[in-house]
């Protein structure tokens, strides 16, 4: 394919909201190795150097993937609820997302250093509301991150119920204590 030399003319190039739509279809297609710039590029009918303005390198797509999906984690229903009802839907809206596009978290897996300003806060929120519960906040933190991991990229969404009846045992056992 021929392209022309220099700069595409103004409007002519792709939006951010663009590069993340075929970015995030990408991964969901071909999984880590599928997403490259260069893909995209090809996905998009452009150069892959017209993305480094928007998201920067490869961790940069990622990190911007991760904020966009998991955005609505941290979206909280009107009125107040107790920290395990909050923890609860946290964790449910988190695997939720984590199901919706697995590729996404192997990818941020297999590059920490794409771990997202979105995902810092879901993990400080729900540190924040274990501490209030327990005297072993991290511990809780990683288990019931873990099982949210866990359930969502082995699942995917075909076995929420059974997400929420394995969580609501690990939140009773938490309370419990």
């Amino acid at each position: 394919m021929n392209r022309q030399r220099g700069r595409p003319a103004p409007g002519s190039g792709v939006s951010r909201d663009e590069i993340l739509d075929a970015a995030l279809a990408l991964l969901d297609e071909g999984g880590g190795q599928g997403l490259t710039m260069r893909a995209l590029g090809r996905r998009l009918g452009v150069t892959a150097m017209s993305f480094y303005r928007h998201v920067g390198d490869h961790t940069g797509l990622l990190r911007a993937l991760s904020d966009r999906v998991y955005a609505t984690v941290l979206e909280q229903p009107a009125g107040e609820q107790d920290a395990l009802a909050e923890m609860r839907g946290l964790l449910t809206r988190y695997h939720h997302a984590v199901a919706s596009h697995p590729q996404l978290t192997l990818a941020i897996f297999a590059t920490p250093e794409a771990f997202a300003s979105v995902t810092r806060h879901i993990t400080d929120r729900l540190t924040a509301l274990l501490a209030s519960v327990t005297d072993q906040p991290l511990l809780w933190r990683d288990i019931l991150v873990d099982h949210a991991h866990g359930a969502g990229l082995a699942q995917g969404q075909t076995m929420t119920a059974q997400y929420q009846q394995a969580l609501d045992c690990l939140l009773a056992r938490l309370a419990a204590k």
